[in-house]
């Protein structure tokens, strides 16, 4: 049942179940015959009628991070190996687009992270996003430069 108010607003009555047939609410308030969604209390939370529920339709993500950075981590011992196999030009600068053409490291990879496990006895000039205080007192020893990528 609608009416205006005072102030012109609409107003919607709230309907009163199980007052009589004569509301076309009364008997069974709208709840149809036995059954369990007939009773009080009782709610089938997630039930979509036999249609796959929507929890099982979308796909499990667990306790992976959504926003996951792929980031390609690369000791300084392994770049002077390859510098030592001739694949990385010692004048050559190395950053992630090299190491991906290279496939050193996974295409996939978002940022480039320089370790500083082992040594390196040759100049090189690297460009990374991430790296460790070692490896930039490793390649300050040496004499190499050294460029980190702000995004």
């Amino acid at each position: 049942m609608t009416f205006l108010n005072t102030t012109g607003k609409v107003i919607t009555k709230k309907l009163r179940v199980g007052r009589g047939i004569g509301s076309g609410k009364g008997k069974t308030s709208g709840r149809g015959v036995k059954g369990q969604k007939s009773r009080s209390g009782v709610a089938i939370k997630s039930f979509e009628g036999g249609q796959m529920p929507l929890y099982r339709r979308l796909p499990k993500r667990g306790f992976n991070p959504l926003k996951d950075l792929k980031i390609a981590k690369i000791n300084l011992d392994k770049i002077q190996m390859f510098i030592e196999k001739k694949t990385i030009k010692e004048n050559e600068i190395i950053n992630l687009e090299t190491l991906k053409k290279l496939k050193i490291i996974n295409k996939n990879s978002k940022k480039l992270k320089i370790l500083g496990n082992g040594e390196i006895k040759s100049k090189v000039n690297i460009h990374a996003d991430l790296i460790t205080k070692s490896a930039i007192d490793k390649l300050k020893k040496i004499g190499g430069s050294l460029q980190i990528i702000k995004k």
